[in-house]
């Protein structure tokens, strides 16, 4: 009987806890597309940003992490780029 109570009470948590990351995941693609939403795109699907590395204006694809296909990681420039595409203050034309 108590071993009947305690599976049912793991079962319980267990559910609970799986909503809560699947809540967490969702909140999460959301968040990253909110983050896209707010470049201007052309008609070709390319977002319109200056780069802060050439401080030239490009169209470009962006990837589901929001870096631009022209990103370098090892660029201090790309990285804020990035940061600024995250927080929407990037840059556009």
């Amino acid at each position: 009987m108590a071993d009947d109570r305690i599976e049912r009470i793991v079962r319980q948590k267990l559910r609970s806890a799986g909503r809560q990351v699947g809540e967490a995941k969702q909140a999460y693609r959301r968040a990253k597309r909110a983050a896209r939403a707010d470049l201007p795109f052309r008609e070709d699907g390319k977002a319109r940003i200056v780069c802060r590395r050439y401080a030239e204006r490009r169209a470009v694809e962006v990837d589901a992490e929001g870096r631009p296909a022209c990103f370098d990681a090892r660029s201090q420039d790309c990285q804020g780029c990035v940061e600024d595409i995250h927080a929407g203050d990037v840059e556009t034309w």
